[in-house]
């Protein structure tokens, strides 16, 4: 069965840091597109940080500079590196292949309804 499982979710005060672990099992992570997104209560789902097959990030505006995303190999895992984190990026994040969810809009409800997804509170 082909699975993706998010970890790493917590408390942090405004300007603390965060690894956010996205761990595939049933597939190999080396030569796939992952995005990151997000979602908080009453906003909107969002997508946060891409990285695509050839090693290539993106990532939104509102965490550009703040956030990288990375790739590892050897533990078949993507990595979501949240640094001088604000209580705006106060969210439930969830990762996901690049074909599964073509509609971002609709992304973070399909994922939170099969149960995945990790919890970050930035709050003093």
């Amino acid at each position: 069965e082909v699975q993706l499982e998010e970890s790493g979710g917590g408390s942090v005060q405004p300007g603390g840091s965060l690894r956010l672990s996205c761990t595939a099992s049933g597939f190999t992570l080396d030569n796939s597109a992952i995005e990151w997104y997000r979602q908080a209560p009453g906003n909107e789902c969002e997508l946060v940080s891409v990285i695509k097959r050839d090693g290539r990030t993106i990532n939104a505006r509102s965490v550009q500079g703040r956030f990288t995303v990375a790739r590892d190999i050897a533990k078949n895992a993507v990595y979501l590196h949240m640094n001088n984190l604000k209580p705006e990026d106060t969210a439930k994040y969830y990762c996901a292949p690049e074909e599964d969810y073509p509609v971002i809009s609709t992304a973070c409800a399909g994922m939170d309804s099969r149960g995945k997804g990790t919890l970050v509170t930035v709050s003093s």
